[in-house]
């Protein structure tokens, strides 16, 4: 069975499954400080490599992963972004989860393709909750969420000892 390597599109973003000519791409982005800045600092890039090797050789392994977003004007690779399983106060939760390269920052591309993911999620794939772990001082995803038509939950401390905002989203009937 082949694998629809397209997600969802919107009007300039496409979010499609891992391929390996993304790996460079995406371990280059999760080894960036500026990017990783709010989100527990730069990942080592072997371990990166690896699970970017991995997820290449089986893209449709999980339900809930991040998929790389392609800027349709000039086919670019410019983030990886979609829905992670997270442990939240002991509850199960479905985080929408939004990593631009730097120089998509401020194109309105975060709100665009999390938009997509949260329709996604709710008509296609039955979630009936998302949240978003801001860290405190990340106003820029904040700002993000707030547009997605997401509201402060509370505030919580992950198992690490950080301090996270959870907004949430809920599906409405």
């Amino acid at each position: 069975m082949d694998v629809m390597p397209i997600l969802c599109e919107t009007e300039r973003l496409l979010l499609r499954r891992q391929q390996s000519s993304d790996i460079e791409f995406l371990v280059n982005l999760w080894a960036d400080p500026q990017v990783t800045r709010y989100m527990g600092g730069p990942r080592d890039r072997e371990w990166l490599r690896a699970v970017f090797v991995e997820t290449a050789q089986h893209p449709d392994a999980e339900q809930y992963d991040l998929w790389p977003v392609v800027e349709k004007a000039t086919d670019r690779l410019v983030g990886h972004c979609g829905l992670l399983d997270k442990e939240v106060d002991g509850q199960n939760e479905i985080e929408l989860t939004y990593v631009l390269t730097p120089s998509a920052w401020g194109k309105g591309y975060a709100t665009e393709t999390g938009q997509a993911i949260a329709k996604m999620a709710f008509e296609q794939m039955g979630v009936q909750r998302l949240i978003a772990l801001i860290e405190p001082e990340n106003a820029p995803s904040e700002r993000v969420a707030l547009r997605l038509g997401m509201h402060l939950e509370k505030e919580i401390v992950r198992p690490g000892g950080e301090l996270r905002k959870v907004y949430v989203k809920e599906r409405h009937p």
